[in-house]
């Protein structure tokens, strides 16, 4: 099978030295440790065991990550951003849908510095729009101990409507659901998930509901019309209904506000996926070290939703293997005469 729609070989060229530019590391061994870390994301392996690759050693790769991180983070943040503007160019109100995803590793814990009270994980909070057909990431922040969810929210919103753009729609997770997150997102059109646990209603619902929460006094309490609904659900032969809520202001009839929950937040799931495809792994527990992998994961998912609808992620992500790998990185030409029969044939590499 010919695949004829795939990225140009000099727009793949063009993505390998945009990387190599946003991993700006100052030194003289900046570059083998910028090229480490976009090959130990391509291959989905260690950083570890990509850097010997290239001739450094793990502990000077973190070394750069922890002196020079925060400021490498900041410029690949902007790239994202940048390439989301490019593909929104003359949109004015987004759907927004806001999460966070969860990364954990076992070892030596770093106190105070992760989203649990035992240091071994923290949270990536996003937030994204869907724009035609593509999963666009607009704000990313990193949860750490001591941040509310309220603060998370206002904080991918402001850099939201720094960007320029009016949210038309909200929807968040359950995870999001208190009384504070309400009366932040209340200024917007919003649907968030609710446990049902938490507002006690086993019975398909659509009416006034007010919060009861103990930390707030009565006058700060939210209303807000609850969506309640049931899904059958089989457990070893048995059928039980399983019961889904919704808080929303929407002024819709209850089947709509439902769709459109999914149809706005469906997709931030699948880019956590896609995002997790393109991280590394480390053996450093360096705050600034696990955070930079994971926004380099996110650049490279951002520069893939470019071509999506053209290519496959998977081929996305052999074109670039073979533009970092060592034998051809200083062999352009050999690259450029090699890549056109691999274009043609890699849907064959991609079904293995």
């Amino acid at each position: 099978m010919i695949i004829h729609h795939l990225p140009h070989q000099n727009n793949v060229q063009q993505i390998g030295y945009k990387l190599l530019s946003m991993l700006n590391f100052k030194g003289k061994r900046g570059e083998e440790v910028a090229r480490t870390l976009i090959s130990a994301c391509l291959w989905n392996d260690s950083v570890e065991n990509k850097s010997r690759a290239y001739g450094v050693s793990p502990q000077t790769v973190r070394n750069y990550v922890e002196e020079q991180g925060v400021e490498v983070i900041e410029k690949l943040l902007e790239q994202v951003r940048k390439i989301s503007l490019e593909v929104l160019k003359g949109v004015k109100e987004i759907d927004l849908s806001i999460d966070w995803t969860t990364k954990t590793w076992y070892g030596k814990t770093v106190g105070g510095l992760g989203s649990s009270e035992e240091g071994n994980s923290w949270n990536y909070a996003t937030a994204t729009t869907k724009f035609d057909g593509k999963v666009l990431l607009l704000a990313f922040i990193t949860q750490v101990n001591g941040m509310t969810k309220d603060e998370v929210v206002k904080a991918l919103v402001e850099q939201v409507v720094a960007m320029g753009f009016k949210v038309r729609l909200m929807t968040l997770d359950a995870g999001f659901y208190t009384v504070d997150v309400l009366n932040f997102v209340s200024q917007f059109k919003y649907i968030i998930a609710v446990p049902v646990g938490d507002v006690k209603v086993y019975q398909e619902f659509d009416g006034e509901y007010e919060t009861n929460s103990k930390r707030h006094r009565r006058d700060e309490q939210v209303k807000f019309r609850l969506l309640v609904y049931s899904k059958e659900k089989v457990r070893r032969k048995k059928r039980t209904l399983v019961y889904f809520a919704r808080a929303t202001n929407l002024d819709l009839p209850k089947g709509e506000v439902l769709d459109l929950y999914n149809k706005v937040r469906g997709p931030i799931e699948t880019s956590y996926r896609n995002i997790k495809a393109f991280l590394p792994f480390t053996s450093s527990t360096k705050f600034v070290f696990r955070t930079l992998i994971f926004v380099l994961a996110v650049v490279l998912y951002s520069l893939y939703t470019v071509f999506k609808g053209e290519v496959r992620r998977e081929q996305f992500r052999l074109l670039l293997i073979l533009l970092f790998s060592d034998d051809l990185f200083y062999l352009k030409d050999f690259l450029l005469k090699s890549i056109e029969p691999l274009i043609n044939n890699i849907d064959l590499f991609s079904r293995r």
